[in-house]
């Protein structure tokens, strides 16, 4: 949100009106030293079957790939046996001579073999008769003073049932071939468990440079994979004691598990996000400072308001840390006077939040320092004033891994009343993958609603795949689509607009339009060109920028909105 007090007042300004459509990173991968010595490599490749079959060869189409079950990365090999042949896969590696090799795979299923052949001295093998749960096989053999290549195999046996293999490892000097493009993860570091229900916990860890998942594991049962470094453990007991570990995978395999965490659920139901907030909310920014628009207290910010975000919290020579100054231009007499008013709205049944952020705000929170920093200081400056909770609105970048841990900190702390909102721009939820939209999901479960900035933005995607310009009941509609279908439940929905054309550069929509927008979302009705394919009566609600703005439009957005909203299904 602007803070401008000079120039276009309210305006948040951002990519020019330019259609803005984010597209999917490739992941880069470091390889790091194998365990066994510096120069040692495994010198099998596509190891985790990631590529499919590639570099295998599998007798009588016996080899397929799976997605389940898998030990380590997406992917495992399946073999069949089938009359007489015994599902044998084999890839020949390049080995220099004299040399010795470790050579192991993770096995599940029926009889499963693992060996080498052709090594120019000892041919090796070892094989276990079948388990319903992965185990390693693991030799080694010595190479020739001629040998520059070995063929590793994989079988079953004949009449038997299928078995499965993941995460091969040839592991010894490099024989010219080079070596897989990845290598087994290290050890995820930092695990915590942060904000707890009757039946979940919240965890989170540092994440590995190379990884391209984590297993989560309670009480030595793997129970989850995430490909982000935090995760919810659901259907726990309550007021129960459970310990947790992780493992970092890519396509090499998966590390050993992370030292333990042990957390307790909750005696009853908490948790979940929300505060007090009502089922349908309408939400306003409080401008605490002057650019133009009606200044007012906080007892001037009408009723129909359910949640009110104080604009803004402010950065401190701390990194992450946030503090809260009055602006002596809002006429408060006092910091008592302020505080009496955030009570007087908790007498009323609203929530008032501070907002972290806006256009100009530069608070970072990209380290574990950072983010404990962050969640102390939110949590000191809502003892102090008695806000409920936070409002990210970070329009300058947002690390997902970071803020996560900040605001599972401050969950902690705070208990399970605390309202967390966020006001992320139109581009930060075109696609899960975004740093906000990961935060998002991250904190799913304590998260009370986002409402997406649906302006200043220009043309944006809907969830069809079609281009739509703001300020029509489509853009409203087709953008919520993408956050209700990508993972946000509907309460977790509200559709940020501004309160009057004075209060953005662009995007402003009657309320008549708002209107509309709730209408075919909850019910289908009133709708565009788009309609989603099913209602979201559970859908929050509505916000604007800003109450002070809608102030000086004589209420005229509050007035027509917010019985919408409440009137909601």
């Amino acid at each position: 949100m602007d803070r401008a007090r000079h120039g276009r007042p309210g305006a948040r300004r951002r990519l020019g009106g330019a259609l803005a459509v984010l597209s999917a990173a490739a992941l880069g991968v470091t390889a790091l030293a194998a365990p066994a010595q510096a120069a040692d490599v495994n010198v099998a490749k596509n190891a985790g079957f990631e590529s499919d079959l590639s570099n295998w060869t599998c007798t009588a189409g016996s080899g397929a790939v799976v997605t389940s079950p898998v030990h380590g990365g997406s992917k495992a090999l399946k073999a069949t046996p089938a009359g007489q042949d015994n599902a044998q896969c084999t890839q020949t590696v390049a080995v220099k001579p004299n040399s010795t090799y470790a050579l192991s795979s993770w096995v599940q299923g029926g009889y499963a073999y693992l060996g080498a052949s052709g090594t120019g001295t000892t041919d090796v093998s070892t094989w276990t008769p079948g388990s319903a749960s992965w185990q390693q096989l693991t030799t080694s053999f010595r190479t020739g003073a001629n040998t520059t290549s070995v063929t590793v195999y994989t079988h079953g046996w004949y009449g038997q049932s299928a078995y499965y293999v993941d995460d091969v490892n040839v592991l010894g000097p490099d024989g010219g071939g080079g070596t897989d493009p990845v290598v087994i993860p290290a050890v995820p570091s930092g695990l915590t468990a942060g904000a707890t229900t009757s039946s979940s916990v919240g965890l989170s860890w540092t994440p590995v440079s190379n990884a391209t998942g984590y297993n989560v594991y309670r009480d030595g049962t793997k129970v989850a994979s995430v490909t982000g470094a935090s995760a919810t453990v659901t259907g726990l007991a309550a007021d129960t004691s459970y310990g947790f570990q992780v493992s970092a995978t890519n396509a090499a395999g998966e590390s050993a598990r992370s030292a333990a965490v042990t957390a307790r659920t909750a005696t009853s139901g908490g948790g979940g996000g929300g505060g007090t907030v009502p089922a349908h909310a309408l939400t306003g920014y409080w401008q605490n400072f002057d650019n133009g628009a009606t200044v007012q207290k906080l007892r001037d910010v009408p009723a129909q308001y359910d949640i009110i975000a104080v604009s803004f919290a402010d950065a401190t020579t701390t990194p992450g840390q946030i503090a809260f100054h009055l602006d002596p231009a809002v006429g408060y007499a006092s910091a008592a006077d302020f505080k009496a008013d955030i009570a007087a709205k908790h007498a009323a049944g609203k929530s008032v939040v501070v907002s972290v952020g806006g256009e100009k705000g530069s608070i970072s929170v990209n380290s574990d320092a950072s983010a404990t920093a962050f969640a102390d200081s939110a949590y000191a400056l809502m003892q102090e004033y008695g806000f409920d909770g936070v409002d990210i609105d970070l329009e300058n970048g947002l690390n997902s891994t970071y803020m996560t841990k900040a605001l599972r900190q401050l969950s902690q702390k705070a208990g399970a009343k605390l309202v967390l909102t966020m006001a992320p721009q139109t581009i930060d939820m075109q696609s899960t993958s975004g740093e906000y939209f990961k935060t998002a999901l991250n904190v799913k479960d304590i998260l009370t609603v986002v409402n997406m900035q649906y302006y200043n933005s220009g043309a944006m995607l809907g969830c069809d795949g079609k281009v739509y310009s703001q300020g029509s009941v489509d853009f409203l509609t087709a953008l919520a689509c993408i956050q209700l279908e990508g993972g946000l439940a509907p309460a977790q929905v509200g559709l940020g607009v501004p309160a009057s054309t004075r209060a953005a550069g662009s995007g402003y929509v009657a309320p008549s339009v708002v209107n509309n927008a709730l209408d075919c979302l909850t019910r289908g009705t009133g709708c565009g060109s788009f309609k989603p394919a099913k209602t979201y009566p559970g859908l929050r609600g509505a916000m604007t920028w800003s109450t002070n703005w809608d102030a000086t439009a004589g209420s005229a957005w509050s007035n027509a909105v917010g019985p919408k909203v409440h009137g909601l299904p």
